[in-house]
């Protein structure tokens, strides 16, 4: 925009000057007082352009060179669906002055400052009809303030009304026209300035208002909002079509005087049917679990004022479709245990994509409403036998041991501490000789401990730790057994590592973060790097579809090649089912905030694996079936020497 967007100054002095003097002056008249104000203004002129070099202790204005105001973020889906916007006090969403309606600028420019194209940061007319006004009432009842005296007190002084503070404008309005272009100020103004419920720059006030960008508001939204910014709360058509109008009036009333629009525009705009957008600051999100996890993240790595002042556009890896059938899942489940005495229950779920490793959904609890504690990211629970993989996996490694290899489910003891530490199984029963396959798929403790001791506990935790548990653990005997405290999200992400063949990216639910310019701040694609022996990787997986076909898992199956494996802990305070097809990983995990028992006899495999398969079928539904790759497609680790 520039100063051609307006009418010719010799075009508009007669009636410009003759509107701008009789709302200054009001009822006096008389050619004495005309004299005075003009005398007046040249005065006041003149002063402050001598003040300009004495008032030494103002703020710098060419700081403003480099200034980025406070700007809103917001959080997309994988789709581009907004799900929220993150702000401080101030909802502000940056454009360009080309990306702002021309009728809007028009508008504003007719409401608070006509010549603004034609001054230096104060308007000596509008000064000597503030001196009358405030002279002949006794006190300070109107300024005389620009658009550039507006911007500056916005960004550098106090709101109380005083004499001094208005020259204090006058100086600093001065200075900041002489470093920045008038298109510049006018940009950065429409970006500061308020409009009312929390919005604060025209594109989140559009948005707000009229439900649209600010490039697309018509003359008649461009006038009702340039109507807001004396007393934004006051004139809100939210609060009052009716004040909202007769100011909108007033504005096409000054903006036809100035002839800067015609008459049958004028008409046009005020029979315009407005329609009304919502107000959206401090909006509830539309999906908590996942914007609280997208919140907590960026706040650890670009701290908290990074996040809700700096404009950031975050897209996430979520559908939200895809999440909400994951809640409603949860919830409706949450409802069936209730009736089967699991009281108090609460549910979380984490399904990923081993091949990117990318969130599909996250779930934090039966309700988001009741509690947005997310105990898919936050609750570390024991994970009971879903654990034993792990440590299969790392038995795999090490070339000695195949599914096929012979265990003892026979009784043993390990010095603990100070005392014996005997190992059980859950129905307190021995099975004798078995396959690795047959062990895991009936989740017998005593073989995974034995095989645990033998390939060392150590490797164990440092398997685990590449695989991306990063919960304290120790190296204790009953590590296999799932002796530890994970995330729900931690024991998606191993499994799919292990889907993957032994190929990960990191875990994620956020695809890309860019700054409003579009500048990438962090990409997430994915980026895979082989973490794991493929053939161990690809044995593990093989030996769980054992679960699945007939063992404890069996609940799980969903008439396609799947892996998985259910966990329960002493006393029933935890039980988990995680499994996983080659397209998605899954775990989901039941217990209580209070960390009591669920009820006596609730089981993973019971319990857990049918909301695991309730999930998958519908996750799954119309994706075509595809098949694990079978651990002879990889080469055998060779054993390492003693």
């Amino acid at each position: 925009m520039s100063s051609r967007t307006f009418p010719k100054k010799q075009g508009q002095t007669q009636a410009s000057s003759g509107f701008e003097f009789l709302k200054g002056v009001g009822q006096v008249a008389g050619g004495t007082l005309l004299s005075i104000t003009m005398l007046s203004s040249s005065i006041v002129a003149g002063g402050l352009v001598g003040l300009a070099i004495s008032f030494r202790n103002l703020p710098d204005v060419r700081q403003l060179r480099n200034y980025f105001p406070s700007e809103t973020s917001y959080i997309y889906d994988i789709k581009g669906r907004l799900l929220a916007s993150l702000h401080g006090e101030a909802n502000r969403e940056v454009v360009p002055l080309n990306r702002i309606s021309p009728a809007l600028k028009r508008a504003v420019l007719a409401s608070e400052d006509s010549d603004f194209y034609y001054h230096h940061g104060i308007n000596p007319k509008g000064v000597g009809r503030a001196v009358v006004t405030n002279w002949t009432s006794g006190g300070v009842r109107e300024g005389a303030s620009t658009v550039t005296m507006q911007l500056v007190k916005n960004l550098f002084l106090s709101h109380k009304r005083a004499f001094t503070r208005k020259i204090a404008e006058a100086v600093l309005a001065i200075r900041l026209e002489q470093i920045l272009e008038k298109n510049d100020i006018l940009e950065m103004y429409l970006n500061q300035v308020y409009w009312g419920h929390n919005n604060y720059g025209v594109q989140t006030a559009a948005r707000s208002y009229f439900n649209k960008s600010a490039e697309n508001l018509t003359l008649g939204e461009s006038a009702m909002m340039a109507g807001l910014i004396q007393a934004p709360e006051q004139y809100s058509p939210f609060v009052s079509m009716k004040r909202a109008k007769q100011k909108q009036k007033e504005v096409l009333g000054r903006m036809r005087l100035l002839n800067w629009i015609s008459q049958q525009e004028y008409e046009q705009a005020l029979k315009e049917k407005i329609k009304l957008g919502k107000i959206k600051s401090f909006q509830g999100s539309a999906l908590p679990y996942i914007t609280n996890a997208v919140s907590s993240e960026l706040t650890k790595k670009f701290g908290r004022d990074a996040l809700i002042k700096g404009g950031m556009r975050i897209q996430t890896t979520i559908d939200t479709k895809f999440q909400q059938m994951a809640e409603k899942t949860v919830s409706q489940w949450h409802y069936r245990l209730l009736r089967k005495g699991l009281y108090k229950n609460q549910i979380a779920l984490v399904a990923v994509d081993p091949r990117t490793h990318f969130v599909k959904a996250l779930v934090g609890g039966v309700n988001s409403k009741t509690s947005e504690f997310n105990r898919a990211t936050q609750a570390l629970r024991q994970p009971g036998s879903s654990f034993k993989p792990f440590v299969y996996y790392t038995a795999f490694a090490t070339g000695k041991y195949t599914p096929k290899t012979k265990v003892y489910d026979t009784p043993v003891r390990y010095r603990d501490g100070s005392g014996w530490y005997y190992p059980k199984n859950y129905d307190g029963s021995f099975g004798g000789a078995m396959t690795i396959r047959t062990a895991l798929s009936l989740s017998r403790n005593i073989p995974v401990i034995k095989l645990g001791k033998a390939v060392g506990m150590n490797k164990v935790v440092e398997v685990c730790r590449t695989l991306g548990i990063m919960s304290p653990m120790q190296p204790v005997t009953s590590l296999p057994l799932g002796a530890i405290e994970v995330t729900p999200l931690e024991m998606a992400g191993a499994y799919a590592t292990l889907a993957n063949y032994g190929w990960q990216s990191p875990t994620t639910i956020i695809v890309r973060v860019t700054d409003s310019s579009g500048n990438v701040i962090l990409d997430n694609s994915p980026k895979p790097q082989l973490v794991l022996d493929s053939w161990a990787a690809a044995a593990t997986i093989n030996t769980m579809r054992s679960v699945i076909d007939g063992g404890t898992g069996k609940n799980a199956a969903i008439g396609r090649p799947a892996a998985g494996k259910t966990g329960t802990t002493s006393s029933e305070k935890d039980i988990w089912f995680v499994g996983t097809t080659p397209e998605l990983t899954t775990a989901v995990w039941v217990g209580r905030d209070d960390n009591r028992t669920l009820s006596r006899g609730a089981t993973g495999g019971g319990m857990v694996a049918p909301i695991w398969r309730s999930f998958m079928l519908q996750a799954l539904k119309g994706v075509p079936k595809t098949s694990f790759k079978p651990p002879s497609k990889f080469r055998r680790p060779k054993p390492k020497a003693e």
